[in-house]
């Protein structure tokens, strides 16, 4: 028997005792999560390892463990309470006995319905009325319009600020680039409460434009990081052979710069895009009525009404924050292979 087959024993007879003593089948199902997870990603060690190795190696995973719940659990706990029947934000009696009928997906409709002026209505006139009246659904196109704007400005921007800074003959290169990412460092009431008195006098405050440009400044920090990372690995003399065959400096970047930093202007692109997508405090400050996004709209409805709404939004953010970070998982997969750095 190996030493990882009798922690597996261990384990059975501890599981066993919690549920002796507690008699409770969930705090049971809690021991054997937070215990056995541990257990499940152990992979055996060399042959000469003690039991002592395997015991530090297992409360390090344990370790692990509890700080990936305390930081996941939050988020998840949304996701449930959004089913909700009633209007609460606590689990109901029916909810914790898994009673069907105290689940429903009314929030999710009521995002849709919510500030309609004929929810009875049919046909085009429904649609025209959601398009223009739901309150979250006019959120939602608002954020989806703000965020691609500003995420391409951001892409774009930050892309030709990676470039420069990455040539070692770009005089005070460590300012310029400090300067740069400083949105990211700043405390963001700073920057907005600095934005809204410059875009105030030059009249951008409570324009689209305004608050497209508010999240640009806050996005390109993010691009210019990950692309300036890609180019760290980047062979120059590729453009130089480029240029020798007589490529022109836009064929040069098309041809060979870009395909190869792409990766990371797609990933500082997903970044800027879920900065903008969820940024309130720049909003809070530049934006009007006619400019409320989604985390506007969340903030609003916490203030003025405590509605299960926000929470089916919120799990529907992070479906898509989920989404993406997915995406930036298999470019940064690509990202390696070009390098050579995991087999292909």
């Amino acid at each position: 028997m190996t030493k990882l087959q009798t922690g597996y024993i261990i384990f059975a007879v501890l599981t066993a005792l919690v549920l002796l003593l507690t008699g409770s089948i969930a705090v049971t199902i809690g021991f054997v999560f937070l215990f056995g997870t541990p257990l499940f990603f152990m992979k055996p060690l060399p042959a000469y390892s003690t039991y002592l190795n395997y015991f530090n190696k297992y409360i390090f995973l344990l370790i692990c463990t509890f700080i990936f719940v305390f930081l996941i659990t939050p988020i998840l706990i949304i996701m449930p309470l959004s089913f909700n029947a009633e209007p609460y934000f606590t689990f109901t009696e029916g909810m914790l006995s898994f009673d069907p009928a105290a689940y429903s997906f009314r929030w999710y409709q009521d995002i849709f319905f919510n500030g309609m002026i004929d929810p009875a209505a049919t046909g085009a006139a429904w649609w025209s009325d959601m398009w223009n009246n739901a309150q979250w659904v006019r959120s939602t196109r608002n954020s989806f319009f703000i965020a691609i704007c500003s995420t391409l400005l951001a892409t774009g921007l930050g892309t030709l600020a990676a470039l420069g800074l990455s040539r070692a003959e770009m005089p005070y290169r460590a300012a310029i680039t400090s300067l740069l990412i400083s949105p990211m460092i700043v405390p963001l009431v700073i920057t907005a409460t600095g934005m809204f008195f410059f875009y105030s006098d030059v009249g951008l405050a409570k324009t689209y434009l305004g608050v497209i440009l508010a999240h640009t400044t806050l996005g390109i920090p993010f691009v210019i990081i990950t692309v300036t990372a890609t180019l760290s690995g980047f062979d120059r003399s590729l453009i130089r052979a480029a240029e020798n065959l007589g490529a022109d400096g836009w064929t040069t970047f098309r041809k060979v710069i870009m395909p190869l930093i792409l990766p990371g202007m797609i990933s500082g692109a997903l970044f800027a895009f879920i900065t903008s997508f969820d940024e309130v405090v720049a909003v809070l400050f530049i934006a009007d009525v006619e400019q409320r996004t989604i985390p506007r709209q969340m903030f609003s409805g916490i203030r003025e009404q405590i509605s299960p709404t926000i929470l089916a939004v919120a799990t529907v953010m992070v479906i898509l924050s989920i989404i993406l970070l997915g995406v930036l998982e298999l470019l940064r997969r690509r990202t390696e292979r070009l390098r050579g750095l995991t087999p292909a």
